[in-house]
């Protein structure tokens, strides 16, 4: 399916979005196309195909020769969805569908760097442009190195990994992703453990290089701004990072009264009207089928809410320790 790309919880996803004639859906995260072929199926509708990567975007178009009008494909990070929508002449759509994260395909092509499984450039770079993993990993101080190994990668053995990464740079430049995984693995060897010791590190450069925490953060706000009255939003998370900020985003939309959504946040003091309406089935999660066949879709965890009439909110009511990762990102650089 979708040259190779199988798209997790897909099922569940369009169930959510409730795909209708006539109307107009935004995949925000077009990847391989799965969500799209599988919306155009469910009625006869249009699907804005979104994604900051040129090679899925040259998918889109293929996908936009085969399905006439039905496929709008448009180049851009989908935290820019509403000066995407203005380029091909839509102000409101009537649902979007996210699926945060890096793509098999960027996972499985060994020139973009994502994957130490491959000997390539430290790359990493979703829209192939700005700079890469390698450009982080010898630019950036010890102490920050640390820090982005840590609270994106939830890595304990941060410090540990960035002197090494340090110290060897100072020898020659890390340039490829076997050479990173090779510094990783003999300054923290984890033996007892299945997973590879420099996976935490490779996601957290992955996160920080294409500014993933606030992407999420901004295309959520974009699509409510976006999305009309009895509009639908499905995001689907792989990390429990993403999932946090989904989390926190629809808490903040969904609530009637008074009251933070954490111990950790301030007071809500002005009641205002929902411009969310909860998904009937909360959190959903992929089932032990999907999870056999697709060991990616193990951490994978689906929400959905249903846009009301009243005014899109700005920001997001974050812990105060997730929203300092997001800031340490933009005091960075980020890409």
């Amino acid at each position: 399916m979708s040259e190779g790309h199988v798209p997790v919880l897909m099922r569940e996803a369009i169930a959510a979005l409730s795909p209708q004639p006539g109307k107009v859906y935004v995949d925000a995260t077009f990847g391989g196309g799965g969500y799209t072929r599988a919306i155009l199926e469910a009625a006869d509708c249009r699907v804005i195909a979104i994604d900051r990567d040129p090679e899925a975007i040259a998918r889109a178009n293929r996908m936009a020769a085969e399905w006439c009008c039905g496929v709008i494909p448009v180049e851009g990070p989908f935290s820019a969805i509403e000066r995407l929508l203005d380029f091909v002449g839509a102000r409101q759509v009537d649902g979007v569908v996210f699926d945060f994260g890096v793509s098999s395909f960027q996972l499985d092509t060994p020139e973009r760097g994502f994957s130490f499984r491959f000997d390539a450039p430290l790359d990493m770079r979703m829209s192939r442009t700005g700079p890469t993993a390698a450009d982080a990993v010898a630019r950036l101080p010890e102490s920050d190195l640390a820090d982005i190994i840590h609270d994106f990668g939830e890595e304990h053995r941060a410090r540990r990994i960035a002197r090494a990464i340090v110290a060897a740079r100072a020898e020659e430049p890390i340039r490829t992703t076997a050479r990173l995984a090779e510094i990783v693995r003999a300054a923290a060897p984890d033996p007892a453990s299945r997973i590879h010791p420099a996976t935490r590190t490779f996601q957290a450069l992955r996160i920080f290089v294409n500014d993933e925490l606030g992407e999420v953060a901004r295309g959520l706000c974009a699509a409510e701004r976006v999305l009309a009255p009895g509009g639908r939003l499905v995001a689907v998370s792989f990390h429990s990072l993403e999932d946090r900020i989904v989390k926190a985003f629809l808490a903040g939309r969904t609530l009637q009264t008074g009251g933070g959504t954490s111990r950790h946040l301030p007071e809500i003091t002005a009641r205002r009207t929902p411009s969310f309406e909860p998904g009937r089935r909360g959190i959903v999660a992929p089932g032990e089928a999907e999870v056999t066949e697709n060991p990616r879709a193990r951490s994978a965890r689906l929400r959905y809410a249903v846009r009301t009439s009243a005014p899109a909110t700005e920001g997001i009511d974050l812990d105060p320790r997730l929203d300092a990762r997001i800031g340490a990102l933009a005091r960075l650089g980020g890409s």
